[in-house]
């Protein structure tokens, strides 16, 4: 029986596969670094409610235009701010899947298939 230079049956590959694997993990780290700090702005009203938040939909701000405070209407408020929210999510989930997108599912892998729960 014949053995590879990687001192076993396709040890080379193995080799080649494991160093494919490091550098895929490599770039998906920079990837999610890149993610927190990307600055997503949503927004409802024309403006006069925006929510500032990362790519992984992390809120560290919301500004109001007091013009759209009423103590006579809260529940539109209310409303304001979660349609900013949600405007800020569908803005960030385009994000994430566009930059996230290529590691995921067996051609996320480089061809290594279901393996992307590994890392």
């Amino acid at each position: 029986m014949s053995y590879g230079r990687g001192g076993g049956m396709g040890g080379g590959n193995m080799q080649n596969l494991m160093k494919q694997a490091q550098k895929m993990q490599e770039e998906m780290q920079a990837t999610e670094k890149l993610l927190d700090e990307w600055e997503i702005v949503g927004t409802a009203g024309g403006e006069a409610v925006v929510v500032y938040m990362n790519a992984k939909k992390v809120i560290d701000g919301i500004e109001i235009d007091e013009s759209v405070v009423d103590p006579e209407d809260v529940e539109m408020l209310e409303d304001l701010v979660l349609a900013a929210i949600r405007d800020g999510y569908k803005k960030a989930d385009a994000v994430y899947q566009e930059k996230m997108g290529k590691f995921a599912g067996p051609a996320g892998m480089g061809g290594m298939g279901g393996m992307g729960g590994l890392f």
